[in-house]
């Protein structure tokens, strides 16, 4: 086994966290982890198209659809069909359609907040420019794999 550094392992263990939350959260509310990722995505960035989602996700459309069904079915979101195009379809979050999201995220936000204590003002902006860039990191590392799957 390749040499690891320390600060890997811990990388490791905040992504397994991460992760392992993800799916908490997702059994709660009786949805799979990429229809929790659904919701992130729709709740900071609002509404989007199926493709958008779709490729965000690095789902299939058939996939996404089912998604989309659920997050529906669920009473999470809704599609919207274009007022001038109605082949164009949008996805929006239903007034109210986070409550039992943030609900299930009460727990991780308390935590969170007590780490958020440990760091000054000053900090904020190096911290979220690291998080920004690790996630552009992991975007261009998935995009990658995605590419040479086949």
């Amino acid at each position: 086994m390749a040499h690891q550094h320390p600060e890997e392992g811990v990388f490791r263990e905040f992504l397994i966290a991460v992760l392992l939350h993800n799916e908490a959260v997702a059994d709660r509310l009786g949805l799979q982890s990429g229809d929790v990722a659904a919701l992130i995505l729709l709740e900071t960035r609002g509404p989007l198209s199926v493709g958008v989602i779709s490729e965000e996700l690095g789902l299939p459309s058939a996939s996404t659809t089912r998604l989309i069904d659920r997050l529906e079915k669920a009473g999470y979101a809704r599609r919207v069909r274009g007022e001038r195009d109605r082949r164009t379809v949008t996805v929006e979050l239903v007034e109210g359609g986070l409550d039992d999201y943030d609900a299930a995220c009460a727990a991780s936000r308390r935590h969170l907040d007590e780490v958020g204590a440990h760091y000054g003002p000053e900090q904020a902006p190096l911290l979220l420019d690291m998080f920004a860039r690790v996630a552009g990191a992991y975007r261009s590392a998935t995009g990658e794999l995605r590419e040479t799957a086949t």
